[in-house]
């Protein structure tokens, strides 16, 4: 008898390797490898749809310029803060993987997708490996959802699953979620890299050859990011992941990859008792409760996407009990911070090397673009001096490092940002003042500055009106 040959599979990228070793060759995660056995490698996706559907498997290929494409045909989710993420609605046939961290409101944004979807007449597929039906009937009732086009079925069995896609054929199915999924022919445990991968793939021949949009859920590791290869990730169409912090009510919908639209919308949502609400102006909902007449506190208009968003930024300088100062940031790059730092000590004659300094952009946003600087070095300089900002002002531009201020794109949207909730001064990049239409008249007062110099003048000139 022929011996069997033993493969070690690691567990967070999938590598293979022919001996068991601590650490992986590859991710360099430590304790990862499992023995797994021949039968792992053996199944075929391609086979699989072929014990499930009765059409020949034969390639036929056609020229590009027969391929129809009379109109994008997408399915209108009924949450418009959705849509603007996915680039308009689910394309039918794409795979969305939605990510996030446990009790952030996947599965509860999913199931109002289900009622939205059921007004307009889509039948819609929901599976769940985690609950029982009765647990999510429940779900359902406290959210208010009533539903007849809506079909939910208990089971991990993923081969069955399919055979039930393919009698009901509906408009949408959800996959909640992919980490419960399992096939038989895998003999690896549901939840690892070879039965998530496999899974995966055979739901996507399946969206595609059906045209069917599905929805996977996907849960996240104790570093953050999505359980599974990062193979899962190229699998699929799109990839969205569900921001916020549990303790808070709002949510920001964000995606990481989308074949079929833009990566830099954001959707904003909030949690309340009858489920996630959304946000149409997070601009109003980012400034509520801001503080008047206190020190280090500044306003960004930052750009997500084709949206421009007014943001809270808040800094705290205080006088530094330890030999090293510390530098803390939330929602703000570190190393970014540093170098605005360095800047404004350099150019501007501010000392911070005695002093503690804390970032924090209220909200739970991520202000990444370079536009932030402005508001950090306008926050910092507040908070060093103890002088409040006059309001409302709002701020936005990047700094060099000869402390000069650069243009930033798409000024004249940030401007108008400004001007509908009712600021009436913004300070911007002298350069970007040639971007906005002179012939436009604006209702707040618009203040260019080419360097930090001449924007603390400009703001000592507002303070004396």
């Amino acid at each position: 008898m022929a011996k069997i040959k033993i493969v070690y599979e690691c567990i967070e990228c999938g590598k293979q390797h022919p001996k068991w070793n601590g650490q992986c060759s590859v991710c360099g995660a430590w304790n990862t490898l499992e023995e797994v056995t021949p039968s792992s490698f053996d199944f075929s996706v391609a086979s699989g749809i072929a014990r499930i559907s009765a059409n020949a498997s034969t390639v036929i290929p056609c020229k590009l310029d027969d391929i129809e494409t009379a109109g994008e045909d997408r399915i209108d989710t009924g949450t418009g803060e959705l849509n603007r993420v996915l680039g308009g609605g689910l394309v039918r046939g794409s795979v969305v993987l939605l990510s996030g961290e446990p009790g952030i409101g996947k599965s509860t944004l999913l199931l109002q997708i289900c009622n939205s979807c059921d007004s307009m007449k889509q039948n819609i597929f929901y599976v769940t490996g985690e609950e029982s039906r009765r647990q999510i009937k429940i779900r359902a009732d406290r959210l208010g959802i009533e539903s007849d086009s809506l079909l939910i079925a208990q089971s991990t069995d993923l081969p069955g699953i399919i055979n039930a896609i393919e009698k009901e054929k509906p408009d949408l199915v959800i996959i909640d979620s992919i980490q419960t999924m399992k096939i038989d022919s895998v003999s690896s445990s549901p939840g690892s890299v070879t039965q998530i991968r496999e899974c995966t793939n055979l739901l996507t021949h399946v969206a595609k050859n059906r045209e069917i949009p599905i929805l996977i859920i996907g849960h996240v590791n104790k570093d953050g990011g999505i359980a599974g290869p990062k193979v899962l990730e190229h699998i699929v169409d799109t990839v969205l992941c569900f921001e916020g912090d549990r303790r808070l009510s709002y949510r920001i919908l964000r995606a990481v990859k989308n074949r079929y639209g833009s990566t830099n919308e954001i959707g904003v949502f909030e949690m309340c008792e009858n489920g996630l609400r959304e946000v149409a102006n997070p601009s109003a909902m980012l400034l509520s409760g801001r503080p008047n007449g206190i020190s280090g506190i500044s306003v960004l208009c930052t750009m997500e996407g084709a949206r421009p968003i007014l943001a809270e930024v808040q800094a705290l300088v205080t006088k530094s009990g330890f030999t090293s100062p510390r530098r803390v940031s939330e929602g703000f790059d570190y190393n970014r911070l540093c170098l605005i730092l360095a800047v404004l000590e350099k150019r501007t004659g501010l000392f911070f090397g005695s002093c503690d300094v804390y970032i924090n952009v209220i909200g739970g946003l991520s202000a990444n673009e370079p536009a932030a600087d402005l508001a950090i070095a306008l926050a910092l300089y507040s908070g060093i001096c103890d002088v409040a900002i006059p309001e409302p002002l709002a701020v936005f531009g990047e700094i060099g490092l000869g402390g000069e201020i650069r243009s930033v794109a798409n000024t004249t949207e940030r401007v108008r940002e400004c001007e509908r909730m009712g600021f009436k001064s913004c300070i911007i990049p002298k350069s970007a003042l040639k971007q906005l239409n002179k012939s436009t008249e604006y209702s707040l007062k618009i203040i260019g500055a080419a360097n930090l110099s001449q924007m603390f003048k400009g703001l000592e000139s507002l303070s004396s009106l």
